[in-house]
């Protein structure tokens, strides 16, 4: 059974950092593509950062360019997205996807940036 599960998100104050999770299981994680992808209450879903398969960054949203970092550690079947300097703007639910010749995606975990 393919899983993709995040963890991490929560509740910060603007200027923030949170670190976010996706543990991957039931497929070749190293093989697959990994984004991170997020979705406002009342918006359409938004891609935020694609990581290659080596690890390299392959895209970044503008809104995150230098605030936010994908990493994945193909060992340990994880990807993760550290968030620096979050704004309110930033508030959403956040997903991971594995996508090669097919698309996993994640339940997300929520992102909620406020003071």
């Amino acid at each position: 059974e393919v899983t993709l599960v995040e963890s991490g998100g929560g509740m910060v104050q603007p200027g923030g950092s949170l670190t976010l999770s996706c543990a991957a299981s039931g497929f070749t994680f190293s093989t697959y593509v990994m984004r991170w992808v997020r979705q406002a209450y009342g918006k359409g879903p938004e891609r935020v950062s694609i990581t290659g398969i080596g690890g390299g960054s392959l895209y970044y949203a503008d809104s995150v360019k230098g605030r936010f970092t994908a990493s994945r550690d193909n060992d340990k079947n994880m990807l993760y997205l550290q968030m620096n300097s979050l704004k309110p703007e930033d508030t959403a639910l956040y997903y991971c996807e594995a996508f090669r010749d097919t698309t996993y995606r994640g339940q997300g975990t929520q992102v909620t940036v406020s003071s």
